[in-house]
């Protein structure tokens, strides 16, 4: 089969692999109809050493479901199923708890031999504890949307979540990337008012606006803390979601948020430390956050997604087929597209 390798950074390629065949009883064989680029894809794109043998990448795909192994219920050829960005048992302690990124026999795609998402085919370790049939038909207008919950959608929902986002709460989102985009959309959903989203491309604050942004301040650092700030009446608001990782947009968050407010963060962090000095203590600043255990979110999430309430699926502006794969990774590193949307 075909799928896509990368071999270093801005190296990537798309070339025969072995076909995934099951190795488990608990395995499946999904088929991929829709998957795409993470901008998490984007740091080893910019940053990995060359590779003589490269390595599969992609962690964010829905498909059909070719075959099952013999201990795999619940689950049956013939159905369309999305998969979260890790796989995991379903049945550990870590599991039972809702949090699925921690399995105990779990792990991640794209490593330690297991298949990427970006390509024709995935073998899925753990298929019953992972994937999440969906009911809908394969060629269903609802794939994009349904794909974001492979990993965007609940990870902006785990965001806001984690900043006990409510009616009475403020927010601040920063980052107009997919992430924070579906932020601001579970920022609505979970019935706040006032989202000021802080993001400096108008197309993308635009569609943040369509998703429940009431504010938006395009400057950063000083000055865009100042913006907030006078949005606010001086105090900030009462959560802020972190959605880029640098260690600038956490100084930004502690700068808009409310004394005694949260500040959450899920954009990977690209840094080692935290600003985190007796002035935020004497603040009584929250902070939380951390990688969304996206399988615990899809069940409350799918049915606003196919009744068509919530629309998360219009972050892909831009669509390709597999072979357009490299090119999409240009253009999502050159910010010329949001998300790439992949159709093998």
């Amino acid at each position: 089969m075909r799928a896509t390798v990368i071999y270093g950074a801005g190296d990537v390629r798309v070339e025969a692999v072995p076909d995934p065949v099951i190795q488990r009883p608990t395995d499946a064989l999904v088929r991929v109809v829709r998957a795409c680029i993470c901008g998490s894809d984007l740091w080893p794109y910019g940053s990995m050493p060359d590779s003589d043998t490269g390595e599969r990448i992609g962690h964010e795909f829905l498909g059909v479901i070719e075959d099952v192994g013999s201990e795999v219920g619940g689950l049956a050829r013939g159905d369309l199923v999305v998969a979260p960005f890790v796989w995991s048992d379903g049945t550990c302690d870590f599991c039972r708890e809702g949090l699925q990124t921690s399995c105990r026999h779990g792990g991640l795609w794209a490593s330690n031999g297991i298949d990427g998402g970006q390509g024709e085919a995935v073998r899925v370790p753990q298929a019953w504890g992972t994937l999440v049939k969906l009911p809908v038909a394969p060629d269903s207008a609802l794939l994009p949307s349904l794909l974001t919950l492979s990993d965007v959608f609940p990870t902006g929902h785990h965001c806001a979540v984690k900043a006990g986002v409510n009616p009475r709460t403020t927010v601040t989102v920063i980052g107009d990337g997919a992430v924070g985009l579906c932020a601001v959309l579970a920022a609505k959903r979970l019935g706040a008012e006032r989202i000021i989203l802080m993001g400096r491309h108008a197309d993308r604050t635009d569609l943040g606006v369509q998703f429940g942004a009431t504010d938006v301040v395009a400057e950063r650092g000083a000055e865009g803390i100042e913006r907030v700030r006078e949005l606010t009446g001086g105090d900030g608001t009462h959560a802020v979601l972190e959605c880029v990782g640098y260690r600038a947009a956490v100084e930004t968050a502690l700068g808009v948020v409310r004394d005694g407010g949260v500040v959450s963060r899920v954009g990977a962090p690209q840094y080692q430390d935290l600003p985190l000095d007796f002035g935020t203590f004497m603040r009584n600043i929250t902070l939380t956050g951390g990688v969304a255990p996206a399988r615990a979110y899809i069940g409350e999430l799918l049915p606003d997604v196919l009744d068509g309430r919530v629309e998360p699926g219009r972050v892909f502006d831009r669509a390709v087929g597999l072979d357009g794969v490299p090119d999409g990774y240009r253009a999502m590193a050159d910010r010329k597209a949001l998300k790439v949307l992949i159709t093998p």
